[in-house]
């Protein structure tokens, strides 16, 4: 079974997230450990071969992207680098990660559909 690239995009924002979170404000640690335990296991599903929970991948990006542009410390963070690691990871983790998650499951999702057209 061939792994898409989705898997690959999935492993790498689970790793920012292992990075991000002892670096992130405490506040929002139960949030951050909830999210990266969902990326985390949309991967570990992604190389078993599932394919159905796919259609999480774009609404959890999206959930995250607009979480990161509507909390202030982090938009504080982005806008001024105050905190350079944390703002170099918030932005490749919360935004450039998260929109390539979207794009690789979209392409994954085209992918699939196409392949039900031709055997039907």
């Amino acid at each position: 079974m061939k792994v898409r690239p989705v898997a690959y995009v999935l492993v790498v924002i689970s790793i920012v997230g292992v990075i991000a979170i002892p670096t992130g404000n405490p506040m929002f640690l139960e949030r951050a450990i909830a999210i990266e335990i969902a990326f985390i296991t949309l991967a570990v599903l992604t190389f078993m071969g599932y394919r159905k929970h796919l259609y999480a991948c774009i609404p959890l990006a999206t959930v995250v992207i607009i979480g990161n542009s509507l909390a202030p410390p982090h938009v504080e963070i982005m806008t001024t680098f105050s905190k350079p690691l944390n703002a170099a990871v918030l932005i490749t983790g919360g935004y450039i990660l998260q929109a390539a998650l979207v794009v690789a499951t979209v392409h994954e999702l085209v992918i699939k559909r196409n392949a039900m057209q031709k055997v039907t």
